[in-house]
């Protein structure tokens, strides 16, 4: 075809063959297109998954260190801290993409996808980075900067994050230094850096899975250790009469019945009562005073042994002359409510005490009761039993009556501030909550009020919004703050007093 005079036929062949490879290039543009479009796709559904299995490592290591603050409440929040950075970087990273897209009528027409002057325009400004172009570069680098920093220099994680997240220069194959936002991002199809955006939102979630993981996995291993068993003395109580006898067990903080140690010194002395990794103590009380008990359990570990130390103390005492009573939930009682009351005397069984209350009805036995408040101020809990001696003692306790505290609005479980969609809140139910309340409540919502910018407040009863409510709601736009307020609820069939307001941003 290159040399000589060609025919006509031949021309219109070689015209033929050049279209065919354009065509070729043509539609290898547009699968490349697609498979980026179906690779973000993918990307953003791991990220929901992702996401998930995050929360729940969050609410786990929150759990641990609700019950074991000196061992995880560090670690709760050191997570809480990168938690809160990795949700503004990937909500900033979100709402670039909705730009990226906002003109777009099909957000899944990937191979229209194919233009680049967005970021072109909206990172740079002839060899300069614009404004935003530099905001996106120090959000990158802020990131990176913030969690390494909340890990510690030198963690394991270090030369993970920075490699996730490094914008260095890069040299490409002719040697030249490329600054690291134009090397990424400029000159891209859309579809190209939209799925680069979802694959560092996806580094930012896989970052989060890592460290939380690591702290929480890393702290219960170390747990284990035996080194960091404590021995504990658990004594059928705590005082006891002259002449009777001390009853109890000794057990691990980790209690394994497998574990059957290799040698135990009580009070100085060799002990051998053992059952089930329990040192069963069964020893005569002494005289009347505090006594000590302690000494160390022996186990073999990596062929060594490892000593786990224990000691406690108990009191001997002479025949008691009042009774002790104790609130399950501290010294007041809540009015609405049925208040748990414990009930008990030193030497004396639950079924031989008298209890009896005013200030509320009580009902229970055995040591168990429960009061439930009048209209007053104070309940007073009365407790009198007659003695192996033939004493009779008599002793009370009072408490304070409180209202129930404030409730809290919620949508979804979370209160304050909500970021939601639109459809979202129309379809869901207003509810209410104590969470940091001791009690078990089943709190109903009756009605409330709801206001949209603009609008009229919408009276709404019972807990759904009603169908004025949702055709005022329809009128908001992205970005509106709506008000839901004057809330009213019962728990557990008493009329709240108060109900706290929650607000949901629309974020369509």
């Amino acid at each position: 075809m290159a040399g000589g005079k060609m025919s006509a036929r031949q021309k219109m062949i070689n015209l033929m063959y050049l279209v065919f490879i354009a065509m070729l290039a043509m539609n290898m543009s547009k699968e490349v297109l697609s498979a980026f479009g179906f690779m973000n796709e993918k990307l953003e559904t791991n990220n929901v998954s992702t996401t998930e299995k995050n929360n729940q490592a969050y609410a786990n290591l929150a759990t641990k260190a609700s019950e074991q603050a000196a061992k995880f409440d560090k670690l709760n929040k050191q997570a809480l801290q990168i938690k809160k950075y990795s949700l503004e970087f990937y909500a900033y990273l979100e709402e670039l993409k909705s730009q990226m897209t906002a003109d777009l009528e099909d957000k899944k027409a990937y191979e229209s996808m194919d233009k680049t002057d967005f970021l072109d325009t909206y990172f740079f400004k002839g060899d300069n980075f614009t404004q935003e172009g530099q905001v996106f570069l120090d959000k990158v680098n802020g990131y990176r900067t913030n969690v390494n920093k909340e890990l510690g220099a030198g963690n394991k994680f270090e030369s993970v994050i920075n490699n996730r997240f490094n914008t260095n220069d890069v040299t490409d194959k002719d040697g030249d230094v490329i600054p690291w936002l134009k090397y990424r991002y400029e000159g891209f199809p859309l579809i190209a850096s939209i799925t680069n955006l979802t694959q560092m939102q996806a580094d930012i979630k896989n970052s989060e899975s890592d460290i939380v993981s690591a702290l929480l996995g890393g702290k219960l291993e170390e747990s284990l250790s035996l080194t960091n068993y404590k021995g504990i003395v658990a004594l059928d109580k705590n005082a006891y009469f002259a002449g009777e006898k001390v009853t109890g067990r000794i057990v691990l903080g980790r209690y394994d019945a497998t574990m059957v140690p290799d040698n135990v010194i009580l009070n100085g002395q060799s002990y051998k009562n053992i059952e089930s990794g329990q040192v069963i103590i069964d020893m005569p009380a002494g005289n009347v005073g505090n006594h000590d008990i302690k000494g160390k359990i022996t186990f073999t570990q990596d062929g060594k042994p490892v000593d786990v130390p224990f000691e406690s103390s108990y009191s001997v005492i002479p025949e008691p002359g009042n009774a002790v009573v104790s609130a399950d939930k501290m010294n007041v009682v809540y009015r609405g409510l049925d208040n748990p009351i414990s009930v008990s005397l030193p030497g004396v069984s639950d079924n031989n005490l008298k209890v009896s209350a005013s200030g509320g009805n009580l009902s229970g036995s055995n040591g168990k009761y429960s009061i439930k408040p009048g209209d007053g101020g104070i309940a007073t809990i009365n407790v009198s039993a007659t003695l192996s001696s033939g004493t009779t003692v008599n002793s009370k306790a009072i408490f304070r009556i409180k209202d129930i505290p404030a409730a809290m609005g919620s949508v979804r479980e979370q209160y304050g501030i909500v970021r939601m969609p639109k459809s979202g809140l129309a379809n869901s139910p207003i509810s209410a909550g104590l969470p940091d309340f001791e009690f078990d409540l089943n709190i109903t919502v009756q009605g409330f009020k709801i206001k949209v910018p603009g609008e009229l407040t919408i009276i709404v009863d019972g807990s759904t919004l009603s169908a004025a409510a949702k055709k005022v709601l329809d009128k908001a736009q992205r970005g509106d703050i709506i008000n839901i307020y004057d809330i009213k609820a019962t728990a557990n069939g008493y009329n709240l007093k108060q109900v706290l307001p929650v607000s949901i941003e629309l974020t369509n």
